[in-house]
Parts: C-alpha cells; structure tokens; sequence
C-alpha cells in the first residue's frame, strides 16, 4: 500500500500576517498595512492577535481568501477526489488523465479496514486485480474497433497508419477506464486559499470516503503549521459527524444502508430520467423579458421599437459579442454578459462517475451530489459508452464483466459486512444520478466547450441534449449554441478549430446542431 503524500511545493509568504494586514487596512488611514508591519513589536502583536480573534471569532474572513497554497497530491483515490477535493467551486487542480495516461497495476487505494484485516484484504485485492486485468485486456479488444472508427473519420491518415497508432490506443484507452475500479490512484496539482483551507477541516467527515479525506486534511494541516504555526492554530477541528444535518436525517429516517430503499430510488430517478444523459426539468420561465429589461438598465435607455431579435443577438451572435469565440471566457467581467446571470436552468443529470469527474470541473454550474453508497442496489449498474453499445463482441465483453464484477463487490459485502467501502470497488462505469443547475453566462461556456468533439463523450451528448431542451422550450434561443469551431467561425476567429493537432477531424463549424453525432 503506497502512503498518501501531500507536499505544500509554494505558498503566500506570512499567510497569517498577511490575513491581519488586509484586515486593518479595511480601517486604515495611512493606505496599506503591510505584512511586516504587522508582528513588528510587541504592541503590534497585541493588536494582531486581537484582530485575529476578532474576524475569526465574527466571521470576517475574507481576510483568509488572500494567502494561497499549492499542494502536489499523490496516491489519493478518484473517488475521494471527486467527493471532495472537487465537490466545490473554490480550488484549482490539474489531475492526470485517465483519458491519456495508462493505468499501472499496483495505482489503488486500500482503505484502514481493509489492511487491518488479512481475509479482507485478499478479496479486496482479487477484486481489483480483476478490474485491473480487464482494463489491460480491454484496451487490446477494443483497438481493431477503435481502428475501424478512426480512420472512417481520418481516411488520409490510412496510408500512414503507423503515425497514429497511439493516438488510437489513447481512444481505446479512455474507453477501457469504465472497467477500473474508484480505488483508482490519481495525482495532482490542488490549489486553495486559506478559507477554503478552514473548511476542509471543518467538512472532513462529510463525504463517501472519510477515513482518506481526514488524513489528506491532516497532512493539509500539518504542511500548513511547518510554515506558519500561527495560521495553523486557527484553522479549527471537524465538525462531528453527530452534529451534521446529513447525519441527523439518516438516523431520523434511513439509519441502515438497504438494497432495498436504494432500490425504489432508482426506480423512481430512472423512470423520470427516461433514455437521457441529461433532462431539462425547470426554468426561468420570462428569460426573453428580463433580457430585455436588464438590457435596457445596463446600457440606461428603452426603445421598444428595438425588437427580441434584435437584442439576443448582442447576446448570442459572435459576429457581435465576440467573447463567445474567445478561449479565455471573459464573459463574466463583461456588462453585457453579466446580464446572462438572471437566467436560470435546472437539469436532472444521470452520467458515470468517469463523466461525472469532468463535469464537475464546470464549478459554476454546481449540483448536488449523492452519498454513492446509497445508489448502490447490488444489482450490476452501469453505462454503456457509444461505440461499445453498437459493437456485438465488445458489447458482450463489456457486460459480462461488469456481471462478474458486481457479483464479486457482492461477496465482498457478504463476507466483511463493510458496504460503506464497495464505493472503492465500484467501476467508473457506474451512474451518478443527481440535480445540477446554472445561469446561462456559465452554461453557454460549458456548452461550449462540451460540444466539442474531443470531448468527453457522455458529457457531449448531454450537452447536445441540453442545448435542444432548451431550444425548443425557448425557440428564440435556437440556432445560437454549440462548439467553439462554429462560434468562432461567426465571430471570423482563425483558425477555426483552436485544438490544432487535436483537430476532430469533422468540420463541425458547418454543422447546424441536429447534425452533431459522434461514436468516438
């Protein structure tokens, strides 16, 4: 078992100086209190910890945003990423890809439990092996198909196959990941300010996977107090999990994790759900009027001879609002766009987790993610990427190990009564099923980017879906989303696919929305 290491490589010099220097400026007459003004003699150091105490103990901390830290994470679980390093809006990480990196044998976590307990353990470790050997053997099955699909999208580069026989095993590689299991290691870059600092040490116990999150937030903590004791001190303790809301509701309602309770919610989720990755369930139901009203405020004028066309246009025409095609998104310090913000859009999302831990990257389109162990029925669940789906031999393939592989999670629950850990055995493949909303601002910028036919295929269709949902329930709104190639396009931004080595291959710039459809 390879130890959890977290390494604090760069940070705000004084970070709890600095927090009081911002403090006391708020209320200087003299312009900037500066961090070595601040722990100067003894006086100052009287005031410092007074004001410490008192924007701590008041909740001013605002002052805390401003030092920041950079953490290399290393041998921590996908699943523990995803139920909490990446769960809010406010870091900033840079993780290896599954999609692009191969997976090495020995690169999974054990939970305590498990390595305490010797019988446990080689069944724990059977399982993986398993996950494991299929990934590998998978890759291999799936290249001739990957192959055949390649190059009907690249024939030109037929005649040199030789050139881009990795670019198909990395195809068939983020194909393959749906087998591994979310004990899965990864490792990553993770930045935070200070308060976010606090919070992780407050909310370690609240996820799926809390023995790993409260020795990452451990060791969080201790690089912290190597640098400076003194914010470290004030960083408080986790909230029991006895004094938690999700804790008092389980205890009041649904103490025992059931099959059965978990069960009728699938069944309730999924026949709403119906065949999509992603259905539009609520909206801001007067979008075209508060456009319109907000646009008249921001530019100070009314002209109702000014007609809706007219004024969406400014929103959503790149030959216009050229934002659109630009790759830095600085739509949020706009005027104009800002007005984007008002409009409002509520979808209920069923995606596997492998999709799910890139969606989540778009951390202002929030949405409330499930305690995974109580989706978990113990009967096999899981997606079905697009060109396994229409491939009879790899379809068969896929779903016999997925069979065989709930069957084994099965006994490993039977045989150690640990159901709480199957979280770290369940493949990628399985569905995370939850609510997710946002402004219009952000989504046009997801759609954006998700439209893409590089990206993630899941996440794509979902997209695609969302954008004709909302087209048809606001048919003004038709015609103006989708990939960056095509916005950039009516914007006149060349060239018009920004992948450049990473060209699809389809000149999806020519391609009105209905027309969008992709296997690989």
């Amino acid at each position: 078992m390879k130890e959890l290491i977290v390494e604090l490589i760069d940070y705000t010099k004084r970070p709890f100086d600095l927090s009081i220097a911002t403090a006391r400026t708020c209320y200087s007459s003299k312009g900037i209190i500066y961090p070595e003004e601040i722990s100067k003699d003894e006086s100052s150091i009287v005031l410092r910890d007074r004001v410490a105490k008192i924007t701590l103990e008041g909740g001013h901390l605002t002052t805390r945003q401003h030092p920041q830290f950079i953490f290399a994470i290393k041998n921590i679980s996908r699943i523990a990423v995803w139920s909490f390093l990446h769960s809010h809006p406010y870091y900033n990480s840079e993780q290896v890809s599954q999609r692009y990196v191969k997976v090495k044998k020995d690169q999974f976590y054990v939970p305590k439990a498990v390595r305490k307990n010797e019988k446990w353990s080689e069944l724990y470790n059977e399982i993986i092996e398993f996950q494991m050997n299929t990934y590998y053997d998978f890759i291999e099955k799936l290249k001739p198909f990957v192959e055949k699909e390649y190059f009907r999208i690249f024939p030109y580069r037929k005649k040199t196959k030789e050139k881009w026989l990795k670019d198909i095993e990395k195809k068939a590689m983020e194909l393959a990941r749906y087998v591994l299991p979310l004990a899965t290691f990864t490792y990553l870059y993770h930045t935070v300010n200070g308060l976010t600092l606090h919070r992780y040490r407050r909310m370690a116990m609240i996820n799926d996977v809390p023995d790993e999150i409260s020795e990452l937030v451990q060791k969080m903590w201790e690089n912290i107090n190597k640098i400076d004791p003194l914010y470290a001190k004030e960083i408080t303790d986790p909230i029991p999990l006895e004094e938690t809301p999700e804790y008092h509701f389980f205890k009041e309602h649904y103490q025992e994790i059931s099959s059965m309770t978990a069960m009728k919610f699938i069944e309730y989720f999924d026949a709403k759900q119906g065949e999509l990755f992603s259905k539009l369930v609520s909206f801001t139901s007067n979008p075209i009027e508060i456009l319109k009203e907000s646009f008249y405020s921001v530019f100070g004028f009314v002209d109702e001879n000014l007609s809706d066309d007219e004024i969406l246009t400014f929103f959503f025409s790149p030959t216009k609002n050229k934002h659109l095609g630009s790759v830095f998104n600085e739509t949020m310090h706009s005027k104009l766009n800002s007005i984007l913000n008002h409009i409002h859009f509520v979808f209920q999302k069923k995606i596997s987790h492998t999709a799910d831990s890139q969606d989540q990257r778009h951390r202002m389109v929030p949405s409330s993610k499930p305690y995974l162990i109580r989706h978990y029925t113990g009967k096999p669940d899981y997606i079905i990427p697009k060109l396994i789906k229409e491939n009879e031999e790899i379809l068969e393939y896929y779903v016999s190990f997925m069979n065989r592989l709930y069957a084994k999670i099965n006994e490993f629950v039977e045989r150690t009564n640990q159901r709480d850990l199957v979280v770290y055995l369940l493949p990628n493949a399985f569905p995370v099923r939850y609510y997710e909303s946002g402004t219009l601002i952000y989504l046009i910028h997801k759609w954006k980017m998700r439209t893409c036919y590089n990206a993630q295929e899941e996440i794509f269709h979902a997209s695609v879906e969302e954008i004709r949902q909302i087209e048809e329930a606001i048919p003004q709104f038709k015609g103006f989303f989708g990939a960056p190639c095509k916005l950039r396009k009516e914007a006149q931004i060349k060239p018009y696919c920004p992948e450049g080595e990473r060209f699809c291959g389809v000149s999806v710039w020519n391609l009105s929305l209905s027309q969008y459809q992709r296997i690989l």
